[in-house]
């Protein structure tokens, strides 16, 4: 999501223009959405851009300055199907009470919430409302089968973490997809075509070289993920030196303590630390007895959400969120 998308279209609805709100921009109604649920589909998108006025403008105004602020913050959207139902729906027994009312009203909103429980809209909404903005900010929301009439969708105003994954091997094959469906962007390099291609790898980006010496050349962020996964371990060590002089936010590698152990030595003979090889996390992944492929990257991928948990929360924000749970 581009600041000056969001600056752009709370000029015109201030201005009294009209606007068409894009699922290249909010993806969340893209047609690949649409297969998932009906009601999120462009066609709903270009219903809700009718209807905003300049009253709506704060919402994207403030979404802007939460991109500027490097928040955690959400654009959402209420969803209307049935205005009837939407405002019916109340909690049932087993659900914690959020008010005697369903929806406010039976209309479509878009509204900001960031993780701060901070939520901004151009109408008043219920306590109901509240908690699935609020809710909708995991996405997808947990809730939205719960009640009728209505959904809830999001897009995310910071950008999704980046996960490297050198070597394009059979546990790298399981690894994209898990990544690519828990909401990390990836890109794949590999010095073999035959192992590197669309059929292998048809969502995340592939990058071929000539040699893994070629990584040299390459540039990570600091935000970046590396997980160290090549073809029979055999180009191990120049990823593991590669992403320490990038100096990306975490390294991991898959292996055993015998060949760790080689490794470590062709790191530190390259120019690592010992300090710089004591932050790879080896093996990859949480142990949890994983040894196919498909375990693996069970494994790789559940510690890249735990490490993407961390990164983004405080200690007290977690515990919070821990304690709140109960």
């Amino acid at each position: 999501m581009r600041k000056e998308t969001l600056l752009a279209i709370a000029a015109d609805l201030r201005a009294g223009r009209a606007v068409e709100l894009s699922a290249d921009d909010f993806p969340c109604f893209s047609a690949e959405a649409a297969e998932a649920d009906k009601r999120t589909s462009p066609e709903a998108l270009a219903r809700i851009s009718a209807a905003l006025t300049a009253e709506d403008a704060c919402v994207f105004e403030r979404a802007a300055r939460a991109i500027d602020e490097h928040d955690l913050a959400w654009i959402g959207f209420k969803v209307v199907e049935d205005a009837d139902a939407a405002v019916a729906n109340v909690d049932n027994e087993v659900t914690k009470k959020y008010g005697d009312v369903g929806s406010a009203d039976g209309r479509d909103l878009v509204f900001f919430c960031n993780d701060a429980k901070e939520a901004v809209a151009a109408r008043e909404y219920s306590a109901r409302d509240f908690f699935q903005m609020k809710d909708v900010t995991r996405g997808p929301s947990m809730h939205n089968d719960q009640f009728d009439g209505l959904t809830w969708t999001s897009v995310a105003l910071f950008d999704p973490v980046k996960v490297w994954l050198l070597g394009a091997s059979d546990v790298a094959v399981e690894t994209a997809v898990l990544a690519r469906h828990v909401g990390f962007v990836v890109e794949v390099v590999d010095d073999d075509a035959s192992f590197l291609n669309e059929e292998r790898f048809p969502d995340a980006k592939r990058t071929l070289i000539g040699s893994f010496d070629e990584l040299a050349g390459m540039k990570a962020d600091p935000e970046d993920y590396v997980c160290v996964v090549t073809r029979g371990h055999m180009h191990d060590p120049e990823g593991c030196v590669w992403a320490s002089k990038q100096g990306v936010h975490y390294v991991g590698m898959m292996g055993c303590k015998g060949k760790n152990s080689r490794v470590h030595d062709l790191c530190l003979d390259a120019g690592m630390t010992e300090e710089q090889w004591e932050a790879v996390k080896r093996p990859i992944g949480l142990k949890f007895g994983a040894k196919t492929p498909a375990e693996l990257a069970i494994s790789i991928v559940a510690e890249l959400v735990d490490v993407r948990y961390k990164q983004r929360y405080s200690q007290e924000a977690r515990d919070k969120h821990d304690n709140g749970l109960w």
